[in-house]
């Protein structure tokens, strides 16, 4: 019987227990495809990686995702989490900078060891199809009233799509109960399979957003904290001008009401027509062993 050694992560934590769960996997490449998926499944957490050697390719280090139900090209808590496991238990010496390869493309993370915190540069953002407030609020379970008309329900890519959907409130954002049939029937007809709301109001007044990701197709009913559902977030909120302005740098909060409290730290702007984004957060670590293969 072989074995694989793996740590799990707490990523965009407030201290342990917090943000959302990783776990990585290290030297994996020899484990055949079928056998990650059903370790992912195994882990249930809302995604696994595994790093599939500790040698450079094309200046990255290769990485594979998946979450409970598939493999998927690209997400963001999962890109910091790793990060952060092979700068503390793959390099021989500390980096400022690394580049993970997905299959969604490279991504590089930084590391501010003052402030103990990883930043990742996300991929040139992409706006998909605007979708109807009123199906999306059958979906969502709430009242229209809550869907802020001001800005559209937008399909947004960063490497993973997801249904940025504006709300007014964060008593609509508490509202929320995802309707499990009319969510399966909608992303039938869109590229992304996961919903993001969003509110002006927040648990905690230092921040500035507050946000649910919620996402059954993956196995994932509502996800803690989602890197890359809230660097989409903050290419829209650039292109919208949400806060009327060109460029953001703001404090989001999630997790709240699964009690995983996450904190996301999102810097964007907008330069002659191109938006450039960066999603920043904590990690802790929280343990480590052997899996028998």
């Amino acid at each position: 019987m072989g074995k694989i050694n793996y740590s799990i992560v707490d990523v965009f934590s407030q201290g342990k227990y917090t943000g959302n769960q990783l776990a990585v996997f290290k030297n994996a490449g020899n484990i055949p495809d079928d056998e990650m998926q059903q370790i992912a499944k195994e882990i249930n957490f809302s995604e696994t990686t595994f790093i599939l050697s500790d040698k450079e390719k094309a200046g990255g280090y290769d990485v594979r995702i998946f979450t409970p139900n598939e493999e998927v090209p690209f997400a963001g808590h999962p890109t910091l989490g790793t990060a952060y496991i092979i700068q503390s238990e793959v390099l021989t010496a500390p980096s400022v900078k690394l580049i993970l390869n997905f299959k969604g493309g490279q991504i590089p993370v930084s590391f501010d060891n003052q402030e103990e915190i990883l930043w990742m540069k996300q991929n040139k953002p992409t706006f998909g199809q605007i979708l109807d407030a009123n199906k999306v609020s059958d979906v969502l379970s709430i009242d229209k009233e809550y869907i802020d008309n001001r800005f559209p329900i937008q399909e947004v890519s960063t490497g993973l799509p997801v249904i940025v959907v504006p709300l007014t409130s964060l008593e609509g954002v508490k509202k929320v109960s995802v309707n499990k049939e009319k969510y399966f029937e909608l992303i039938e007809d869109t590229d992304a399979k996961a919903i993001m709301v969003f509110s002006p109001e927040a648990y905690n007044s230092e921040n500035d957003l507050n946000v649910r990701d919620f996402a059954d197709y993956y196995g994932v009913p509502e996800d803690a904290a989602t890197g890359s559902s809230n660097g989409c977030l903050a290419s829209y909120l650039v292109k919208y001008r949400y806060f009327e302005k060109s460029e953001i740098n703001i404090r989001v909060e999630q997790g709240y009401e699964i009690k995983r409290p996450s904190l996301l730290f999102l810097k964007a702007s907008e330069d002659n027509g191109e938006i450039i984004i960066y999603v920043c957060g904590k990690v802790e670590k929280i343990a480590q062993g052997e899996w028998f293969l």
